[in-house]
This record gives C-alpha cells, structure tokens and sequence, in this order.
C-alpha cells in the first residue's frame, strides 16, 4: 500500500480542516505544546480533545472517544502509549478519520521486537484504510494554512517557500533555527520519524503540486521506498522546484560482486551520489547549505544559463569568491566582447574589466555604478545569475548611511535580463532591521556568505542544467534494435571470458579478435592468421583473474613460442582445483591508445549501475570513476569521461592520440543498453579494458557474472 500513496490522499493529511489530540492530558508536554501551537495559530476551534476519562483538559471539555466528535476529522495526532495505539486508530477509523500522526516510539528503531510491532502497526493501518506518518516522531506544521500538529514549540508565524522534511527530529529544531534566522522560511516542516508508511517521497510527491512549495529541503540517513523518492525527484526537478538534501552516512556497501573490478567503485555513497545527480537533487554537506541553497532556488527559480557573474564592492570579496569556485567547480565565464565594451563605458579608468568585476570605491561616489555594473553583467549570454556583493547590516537604529548603495543594487536587478542576487560577505542573521534595508531596495533575498553563496549557486547551477535536460524533447534516448539475449536457462554463474566476448559481440559491441583454441596445434594456427605478436589467456569460468595463476601469456611471437605459452597457461589452470577449462584464447596483441573499465553491477536500492574508469592500473591506483544509474540520457556517457580527473588523458594530453569521445560514449552506451536488456538476471557486466584509440574503441577483456548460482 505504502507505494500507492497518493499526493490527494496526502492533502487531507497536510492540509488538515480540523484536527484531534488523542490522548490529550495535562500531564503530558508534548499533548501541552501541541495544543497551545493550534490555540496560537489560530486553529482552536478545529482542534478536539479525547481523553479516554472524559476529564478537563487544557481548560477545556474533552471526549472520550473520536466518535463523539461532531465534525469531521482529517487528522488524529495519537500521543498515547504504544501499547494503546492500534485501539486509538481503531477508534478514529470508526470516526471516519483517514490520518493517523503517531507520536510513540518503541518501533522500527528498537530493534527486532520493535520493528514487528511496526510491521503490525502498518498492517492494522492498512486493515483501518488509514495512512499514517511516524511513529517515532513530533508531528508536522503547516505554515502556509498555519495548522500546526505538532509538540514542538516555538514556532514561527511567517511562511515561506521551503518545505523542510527531516528524518531527525532533534536536528530539525535548529534547522528551523537556522532557516528562521537567515531568512528563509518554510512552507512546511515535517518530521517523518520511522516513515513506515509515509516516506519522504511520498511528501516530496505532495509537494512537487503544493502552490505554496518552491525548494524541498530534505535532511535524511537514509532513502526508504527508493522508487517512489526518485520518481518524485524527477518529477520536482521537471516543474522547476529544486530539492536540497543533507544526506549522512557515507558507508560502503558490505557485500559486492567479488568477481568485477566495478564493485571497488561503487559504493553506497557514490551510488547515491549518482542518482541524485540524474534526479537533479542538490546535494550539501551542511544544515545551512541546505537551506541557504533550497532559499535561493525557490528565488530565482531555474537559471537560464550555468555562469555566475560577480560584481563586488570589495576586491577581496572576489578573489574569495574566485578561489571558492575554482574549488566547488562553479562557472565564472569570460565576458563576452559586447559585455565588456558596455561594462569599461561605465567603469573608472583604472577599473578592471573582468569576472568577478570589483566596481572599486568608485561606487561609494556614484552608487549608480552598481545599477549598471548589473544590468551590463546580466545581459551576457553565458551568465545565468549576477551576484552582487555589498554590506548589509544585521542591527541599528534609524535609516542605515549606506541605504542608497542597496538601493542602486535593487535597481540594477530590477532592470537585469537575469536573476540578481545581494551576497553578504558573511554568514549573519536577517534581522527586521535588514529586512527593512531590503524592502526599501525592492529586493527580497540575500546569500549569506561567500563560501555558502558559491555552494548554493554552484548548485543552484548543476540543478537547473538538468531541469533543463528532462524538460528537453530529446531526453527520452531512443535505442537501436534490441540486441540478441543468451536464453534465460543459461544465465547461470560466471560465464567465461569466451562466452563473455561472444555475448558483447553478438549484442554490436566492438570486440577485439579471438580463437578459442583447444591443442598447440590450433593455437599456432590462429597465431599464423593474426600476422603478429599474439596474447593467450586460458578460458576457464572458475578462473576469473587469470594472471593471478599464469593463465595469460603477452606479446607471443612464432611458432615455437606459441607452443611453449599454450602449454604454460594450460599448466597454469591445474593450480586451481577443479577448474573447468574450456581452452586457450589466441587475440592479436593491441598497443597505444588509452584503457577504460566500463562496469554495470546490481544495486539492491537503484537497480543497474554504470561505472566508467580509466582502466588498467589506473583503476585500483587514481580511484577515478564515474558512477549513473541506468538508462542513460543521450551523451551522458560522454559527460562521464569528460568527468573523470583523468578526462586529459582521453584528450591528447602530451601529445598522445586524443580519444573519439563520441565513439568511446557510444559503445559504453551499447554495454549499458544490454546490461538493461539482461535484466533481473545479470548480477554484472565488466569490459576491462575497453581499448580506445582515436576512433577505434573495442573490448579486449570482459567479464560476466549471473545472479542464479
């Protein structure tokens, strides 16, 4: 049921028009604080309590059962002992109440026996036709309805257009902290305790149609019901509502495919890594990157190009920024002809035209420069956003002396072709008394911060290219004829590096030469055909690493010496017991031109991933790869060379033959498509290496590997 939920169904849930307190007493400070929130923002009339006593509470009458409530209810928040608690929802189904808030703990997160007592809460909920968010948590507020229900206290009354999803309940009161004193305020607040219905995202679903929402903000540990967050996150990213996440725990996965060299680059943080960078999430390191960076895109929006342009009132500030960008990879263009032209009309003489533009303290003469220093930097092609650097006080008393320096800053954006933004040049509250600076400027948002404003535009930046991809018409990548698959009853174990070439050569995959040979004799043969030096590897699905044993045999020459490596590999396979040998592969050997590894494996989360490295030694000693959940999107597998901190090498760096790009992205293309078409079956593919040079790109090793024994 759980994948089933509904945004409509959520509605009711969120979007509450009345509400009870289950088990209210004045006892209890969480039942206290609850319903003094709804008293204070105004929802006391819809808000009913049940005590099973029928005693006073709060001042106020109370019922004994939900059932005696004389309106209807969309949201029971349960604040009774878990041992009461499927009577609870029993009572408010009766009620005709869909949603359930459960407070309790003592579930999923108090191992074994706490996590069947989830399994039957779940159960009951669905046996009820109820929905329910929890257990193990404080509730949500609503603060664009202003309906809070929840027991955290202290709430803010200004809304805003970030919702905020946490899987922690104690770190979601500083976040709220933190997002109250830098301005930027939510829409909603939820926290999703165990999610064992609920997940968020199923609330992420609710929110990608929620008017009020522009930015999601998430803070997790964990990613539950993986289908149902990614579907979500694809669909937020296409509407144009970024989603920031904070995600802990960087672990390894504790069981991979043994076998491949792929398992060493992928991970359980670099997997997630890599779908969200497919669904266009935003990821941060930090409580106030996050919000900062969901602030600012729920702002401006998606960016129309990736580049920043800076204009500053202090030189410092841009080379801060300069350095910052160079490290967080955020795109400061050159400046076109025409912007430079339009900028040294209103610079001083002994200015510098350039990106980041310092206007010098020619601007504390002519506040006017930033007007046009702005509108000049924003007519730029390649430059998506202006950010602007300039003071803003936090505290004072009476107008601020440098109002009119914000002010030519709010007129420069007002006139700008793209988004302006005021940075502050450090992490400050936005008090009322700036907030007043701003509104008397016609701006309504500052980035607090060089170094967080370089990670939320850098962000901001990465999110709205892929916006911009999903919503193209060419996203969708149509895929040749789909390749000749081996019959279901023999994808069994691990195939043999023969039966491997063989599978890729049959599906279009470029494929170095081979002969399985099976005597001396047809191995000198095959030798004698390639007209050159030869490689022998013996073929054997219980011998993966071959030269481990000697079972591979470089740059072979001559009849005699082609005897003399057939029989050495061959005595090489007796070392491993049992070994079935199916014979010796004769290939011509290859030199020149670069090595790859390109690698598909099983994620049990995400499905098929896609590892691209360079190959060789270089696998295990750069530990550079690129990681993408599969399928792939038309050049993406290009992007992932070009990605790699070794990408020089693929492009002629010191003179060597550049790589075709394209056709190298092609033919990983082909390896990833038929990884898809194996299906369920295929625990991993590997090509390793996939040779390229220049335009010749062909597999000269591969592995393949079943997940049926």
């Amino acid at each position: 049921m759980t994948s089933s939920i509904t945004p409509a169904q959520l509605r009711t849930l969120f979007r509450p028009r009345s509400v009870a307190l289950v088990g209210a007493s004045d006892k209890s400070g969480f039942s206290r604080s609850a319903y003094q929130n709804l008293v204070e923002f105004g929802f006391g009339e819809h808000t009913h309590l049940v005590n099973r006593r029928g005693v006073e509470v709060h001042g106020r009458p109370t019922v004994v059962s939900c059932t005696s409530i004389e309106e209807n209810v969309d949201v029971a928040f349960l604040m009774v002992p878990q041992a009461a608690t499927l009577d609870a929802m029993s009572d408010a189904a009766a009620a005709g109440i869909r949603n359930a808030v459960i407070l309790s703990s003592g579930y999923g997160e108090a191992g074994a026996e706490g996590r069947a007592a989830q399994r039957e809460l779940v159960a009951h909920a669905e046996k009820l036709g109820m929905i329910l968010l929890g257990p193990n948590h404080l509730g949500f507020a609503n603060f664009v309805d202003q309906v809070p229900v929840t027991a955290i206290s202290g709430l803010p009354h200004r809304a805003g257009p970030i919702a905020l999803l946490s899987q922690s309940g104690a770190s979601s009161n500083a976040m709220l902290e933190f997002a109250t004193m830098s301005g930027n305020d939510l829409s909603y607040m939820v926290k999703l305790g165990n999610e064992a219905m609920i997940t968020a995202g199923h609330v992420l679903d609710f929110l990608v149609e929620d008017e009020g929402t522009q930015a999601i903000a998430i803070f997790m540990e964990t990613v539950r019901d993986p289908e149902v967050f990614r579907r979500a996150a694809l669909r937020a990213t296409a509407k144009g509502k970024a989603v920031v996440v904070l995600k802990a725990g960087a672990s390894e996965l504790a069981a991979r495919t043994a076998a491949a060299h792929t398992g060493a680059l992928v991970g359980d943080d670099k997997v997630i890594d890599a779908v969200f960078r497919q669904c266009g999430v935003i990821r941060v390191d930090t409580i106030e990157d996050m919000l900062i960076t969901a602030g600012l895109a729920a702002h401006t929006g998606p960016l129309s190009a990736p580049g920043v342009g800076v204009v500053s009132i202090s030189g410092g500030a841009c080379d801060i920024l300069a350095d910052r960008a160079a490290e967080a990879g955020m795109s400061l263009p050159a400046l076109h002809a025409d912007t430079e032209k339009a900028l040294a009309a209103v610079m001083p003489a002994y200015g510098t035209v350039q990106n980041p533009l310092d206007v010098t303290g020619a601007a504390i003469i002519d506040p006017s420069l930033f007007t046009k220093t702005v509108k000049a930097m924003a007519d730029d092609p390649d430059i998506g956003i202006v950010a602007v650097v300039n003071a803003l006080p936090a505290y004072g008393d009476g107008p601020w002396p440098g109002q009119s320096y914000i002010d030519a800053t709010g007129a420069g954006a007002a006139q700008a072709s793209t988004p302006a933004i005021l940075v502050s040049q450090i992490l400050q509250p936005l008090t009322d008394y700036s907030r007043s600076i701003l509104d008397h400027a016609g701006l309504s948002y500052v980035l607090p911060g060089l170094k967080q404003a370089v990670t939320a535009l850098t962000g901001l930046a990465h999110w709205s290219e892929t916006h911009h991809r999903l919503g193209s018409p060419t996203s969708d990548r149509t895929g040749d004829a789909a390749p000749a698959l081996p019959p279901a009853a023999d994808r069994r174990g691990a195939w043999s590096e023969d039966a491997a070439r063989r599978l890729l050569r049959d599906a279009g995959i470029p494929v170095v030469p081979s002969v399985l040979a099976t005597s001396a004799d047809q191995a000198v043969e095959a030798a004698t055909s390639f007209r050159g030096p030869v490689a022998l590897k013996i073929v054997s699905p219980d011998i993966p690493h071959k030269s481990d044993i000697g079972g591979v045999s470089l740059g072979v020459n001559g009849d005699d010496a082609v005897r003399e490596a057939y029989e050495a590999v061959r005595a090489g396979a007796s070392r491993v017991p049992d070994a079935v040998v199916e014979g010796v592969l004769v290939s011509p050997m290859r030199s020149g031109g670069i090595e790859l590894l390109v690698g598909v494996v099983r994620d049990p989360q995400w499905g098929p991933m896609l590892a691209v490295a360079l190959g060789g030694v270089f696998v295990e000693v750069l530990k550079d790869s690129a990681l993408a959940p599969l399928p792939l999107a038309p050049g993406q597998a290009t992007q992932m060379l070009l990605s790699l901190r070794g990408a020089a090498l693929l492009q002629g760096a010191r003179g060597t033959t550049a790589a075709d790009l394209d056709t190298a992205g092609e033919v990983i293309t082909a390896i990833a498509d038929l990884a898809i078409a194996l299906g369920d079956d295929l625990e991993s593919l590997e090509v390793n290496p996939l040779r390229v040079d220049g335009s010749t790109v062909e597999a000269l090793d591969a592995l393949v590997t079943w997940r049926t024994a």
